[in-house]
């Protein structure tokens, strides 16, 4: 049975320490976190619990054979990098580093240790978004072309990180879930109305190779909660609606070629039919990510959401803040090609 330590018991970590702590498949043997009335909180509640006050105590400890890192984002490829140098597996919360040098060499920290390396993707462990990848794998969207996503909210404006740093990652490991990674270039434009220099809203461009794309809109000042992606492809078009109570919608709908059209006007036609609300069983991401961390350090395999996947969320996060900076130039990827 695992031995699991969580790092960092904030509203998030402690959100993975309730789901460990729930999965019979591992024990929550220790926990780390600097405030001493957290520490307090999680004695009364977890009795057998070990606590300590940072994330190198909880890394040396002999009963810990797996960690979780769910500390603010600057500390994550430290962390890592220390637990896997010390011979523990790791999950890592999204971005897994906050440069592409840092996620570079913690991938190679996982290689060279052997132990089983997972990021913190959470909607790569969601029913809707498989469900959206099924739609593509058994040829029902037909060839994807574009998709977008919109996660959007009037909520936490923080201070450390702007808005593409604490939202995009989610749906950046959305669209190479979906539409793979061979990316031409990222742009960004956006503005920090509140803050100097921490931007609250960002759209973000991908163009691939081939002439599909992704566009990510990120905003905390907005006046709606919104957690969207809207996936077209040649055949049908799907919607992924997290705040609604039906998930997924799969709309019969497209632009058609004739190929013996006679004039221009008779040349596209617009189809447009059945709409399909499947029936998609839902289970907590996070407990099937956290199941699925559990499988791969048992069985050996790698993680859907693994070293690489995060490498490659953290080279496009880089490019679209290069291209803010920029404002919105293109960033070719292939500028910031992987060194290992």
């Amino acid at each position: 049975m695992t031995r699991i330590g969580v790092i960092g018991a904030g509203a998030w970590g402690m959100n993975h320490v309730r789901s460990f702590a729930s999965v019979p498949e591992c024990k929550l043997t220790a926990v780390a976190d600097a405030r001493p009335e957290v520490r307090s909180s999680l004695g009364r509640s977890y009795p057998n619990l070990k606590l300590f006050e940072d994330g190198a105590g909880l890394i040396a400890c002999e009963d810990v054979d797996a960690v979780v890192i769910a500390t603010p984002s600057p500390s994550h490829a430290p962390l890592a990098q220390a637990a896997l140098h010390a011979g523990k597996h790791v999950l890592v919360e999204k971005p897994m580093a906050l440069s592409v040098a840092d996620a570079e060499a913690t991938v190679a920290a996982a290689e060279k240790s052997g132990k089983v390396l997972m990021t913190g993707h959470l909607l790569l462990y969601h029913s809707a978004v498989l469900y959206l990848r099924q739609l593509i794998d058994d040829g029902t969207l037909g060839e994807p072309r574009y998709v977008y996503c919109e996660r959007v909210n009037l909520g936490t404006i923080r201070k450390d990180e702007n808005a593409l740093w604490s939202f995009a990652p989610h749906d950046l490991s959305v669209a190479a879930f979906l539409l793979g990674t061979d990316i031409a270039d990222v742009s960004s434009r956006g503005a920090a109305y509140l803050q100097p220099n921490i931007h609250d809203v960002v759209f973000t461009n991908v163009r691939y190779h081939d002439g599909r794309m992704a566009n990510i809109h990120v905003s905390w000042l907005d006046p709606h909660k919104s957690r969207r992606i809207v996936l077209v492809g040649t055949k049908k078009m799907a919607v992924f609606d997290d705040m609604s109570a039906e998930k997924v919608r799969v709309y019969d709908k497209g632009a058609d070629r004739v190929p013996a059209a006679v004039g221009y006007e008779e040349h596209l036609t617009v189809r447009s039919g059945d709409i399909l609300i499947p029936n998609i069983k839902l289970e907590e991401p996070l407990k099937v990510e956290a199941k699925h961390f559990l499988a791969c350090i048992r069985d050996g395999k790698t993680p859907r959401s693994d070293g690489q996947n995060g490498l490659t969320v953290v080279r496009m996060l880089e490019a679209a803040q290069r291209s803010l900076d920029k404002g919105g130039a293109p960033i070719q990827m292939s500028s910031l090609e992987v060194l290992l």
